[in-house]
């Protein structure tokens, strides 16, 4: 997005506010706005600040799981939205029992903290996609406010 740039990037956990695993399109994207606010809390010195925020979604009796990117700085606020993929129905089930969607991808594939390595999306794709590559998109879209600032109004 910014191919004349050079940016030093930070990552670190702050909460989200909402649920371990969050439900629904308008949780997700809430816990990724309070995530970014948090960032700009815990670093009030960065130019941007990023939240990411995976979430799960009833869709027709199937279970849908997506992510949201939400980039802020102090006169911007970019959103973007992962692809939406659909959970195999042994995973849904734990998930609707309670379980966070990395520990219930943990199970079914036997595996270990699967959610901080290829996601959900790696295990189903055999790494075709990846928790990375999935996210790319969304945070490029999350960029087009800052891309073209004037076309958008100042978001805090």
């Amino acid at each position: 997005m910014f191919p004349y740039e050079s940016f030093t990037v930070r990552g670190f956990s702050v909460p989200s506010g909402v649920r371990n695993q969050p439900i629904g399109n308008l949780e997700t994207l809430q816990g990724a706005r309070i995530r970014a606010e948090n960032a700009r809390i815990s670093i009030p010195g960065a130019d941007y600040w990023v939240g990411i925020e995976g979430g799960v979604e009833e869709d027709n009796g199937e279970l849908a799981a997506f992510a949201w990117i939400v980039i802020v700085s102090k006169s911007h606020c970019g959103k973007g939205r992962t692809g939406t993929f659909f959970l195999p129905e042994a995973v849904a089930r734990l998930v609707r029992q309670g379980k966070e969607l990395g520990e219930a991808d943990d199970i079914v594939f036997s595996q270990t903290n699967s959610k901080q390595q290829n996601g959900a999306i790696g295990l189903l794709t055999g790494d075709v996609l990846n928790r990375t590559s999935l996210y790319e998109h969304a945070v490029v879209l999350a960029l087009v406010p800052f891309r073209n600032p004037n076309l958008y109004l100042a978001e805090k």
